[in-house]
């Protein structure tokens, strides 16, 4: 069982939010929604609170107003295997968001994200320190990581 779970407050849009989330990454699905009922602080049958697995972890989402806003000193990392993965989850999440260095994006509702391919973490730690350094340099200068030219930086291409 799952002892630490992402708590994340939205301002109306948790429904919409989580919906979005699901449809992106695989093994996800939506677990318990509550909804508001009468004479409560939101129109009867809004998503008061819900949970959701995004390829097994779980989260939590609850409308709770405009009195939090997200930022990115959280963010979710994603570890991707595949050039087309990194694409993929890059254009879907960070669509009516903003793509920002780095692999970093804020998608639509503000939640940051790190769309990273795991061979950046290899070639950061290379044995070689020149290597890593071009790695390092390379991924700085980029947005979207792109493996191939991560690769052809850390070999000196």
């Amino acid at each position: 069982m799952q002892s630490i779970t992402p708590f994340l407050l939205f301002d109306g849009k948790a429904e919409e939010a989580m919906n979005f989330y699901v449809s992106i990454f695989k093994n996800s699905k939506v677990g318990r929604v509550t909804r508001y009922g009468e004479g409560a602080p939101a129109p009867k049958g809004t998503v008061m609170s819900a949970t959701f697995q995004l390829d097994g972890q779980e989260f939590y989402a609850l409308n709770g107003g405009p009195k939090v806003a997200f930022s990115p000193a959280i963010s979710f990392f994603v570890s991707c295997e595949t050039q087309k993965e990194v694409d993929e989850l890059w254009e879907k999440l960070s669509a009516g968001g903003a793509k920002d260095r780095c692999g970093w994006l804020r998608d639509k509702y503000g939640v940051s994200w790190q769309i990273i391919p795991s061979i950046l973490g290899k070639l950061l730690g290379d044995k070689d320190p020149r290597k890593a350094k071009r790695a390092m340099e390379a991924m700085l200068q980029m947005d979207k990581i792109d493996i191939k030219r991560l690769k052809e930086a850390a070999a000196g291409a």
